[in-house]
């Protein structure tokens, strides 16, 4: 059970071990498209086409018909990553070895979610990936196995992402392995230390430059590649949004959400950023120095401050 590019490597991994995938649960097709209205199916739905797996895509597993088609499986163990549906209770109970869920940080920090994000946007310098046994409540399983890896100053999510979902595909053969043989061994969470990832609200990407530069710089690398950080500004054009992809922490300072200098250093509340990859509505992302060439944006400009009444 799984949805986006993160849970795909588990699945090949799977596979390529040679354990039988009786089905593959995704979340349904969304629009997309490029029109915008086609159905799209998710990552984990086309792989599993490649393989030549069966795909199901319920709106829910609350339903009588949900734990029957599971039933019908008749799976040993249901390996869950990044799925998007809560499992109820009933469809716990069905494989005899029981869910295995890969979760994307060192719990019982970072339960929920977007734990990735949320680890960045915090400042923690290292994150990890485990697998644990599922239960009713949000990621408060016992965990069997876990690795770390550290974040760097300048690491964004999608890298952290790319990294953890090879790293977990690994670690959820080996724990297929030993539960196989009857060698997996859980322990419980700890008590202390419980944070929780929520879901990333899309008021949360406007930048707010009142903030100390270390912040906007987490918040940056936090949520890019997707949704990305932005602030609004006057191109030439009346206001556009322009999301930020990759800055780095500068020395200055100034009216927060001033332009510094003619390369795109924003003072903050506390320090100023460089602003080095952006990305215009419409267009594609873009080193800043391009995007200073087609922009009316310079030495002196004061971007719009967040306000409550602008989001």
């Amino acid at each position: 059970m799984g949805t986006p590019e993160f849970a795909v490597p588990t699945l090949a991994a799977i596979i390529a071990e040679g354990h039988v995938v009786a089905a593959v649960y995704t979340r349904a097709e969304k629009p997309g498209g490029p029109r915008g209205f086609e159905p799209v199916a998710s990552p984990v739905h086309v792989a599993a086409r490649r393989f030549g797996i069966e795909v199901v895509t319920p709106r829910t597993l609350r339903s009588l018909d949900a734990v029957a088609t599971l039933r019908g499986f008749n799976a040993d163990v249901v390996v869950v990553a990044a799925y998007g549906l809560i499992l109820p209770r009933a469809i716990l109970d069905i494989p005899s070895k029981g869910c295995l869920n890969l979760h994307a940080s060192l719990l019982p920090r970072w339960r929920g979610a977007a734990p990735i994000e949320r680890a960045i946007m915090a400042g923690d310098t290292e994150t990890g990936v485990v697998v644990m046994r599922m239960e009713e409540g949000l990621d408060t399983g016992p965990v069997a196995l876990a690795e770390r890896i550290a974040i760097g100053p300048d690491a964004n999510a999608g890298e952290i992402r790319d990294k953890l979902a090879l790293i977990g595909a690994g670690l959820m053969t080996r724990a297929l392995a030993m539960l196989e043989h009857g060698g997996l061994a859980f322990a419980p969470q700890a008590e202390a230390g419980v944070t929780y990832a929520h879901k990333i609200d899309k008021a949360e990407a406007r930048i707010d430059w009142r903030k100390p530069a270390s912040d906007v710089h987490n918040l940056v690398r936090g949520l890019a590649p997707f949704p990305g950080a932005f602030f609004e500004a006057d191109l030439g054009k009346g206001m556009e949004r322009v999301k930020v992809f990759r800055a780095r922490i500068a020395q200055g300072a100034g009216t927060p959400g001033r332009v510094l200098d003619d390369c795109l250093m924003i003072a903050c509340g506390d320090g100023a950023l460089r602003v080095l990859e952006v990305q215009r509505s419409g267009k594609v992302p873009m080193p800043a120095g391009d995007f200073l060439r087609g922009a009316r944006i310079s030495r002196g400009t004061l971007l719009a401050p967040k306000t409550d009444a602008a989001l």
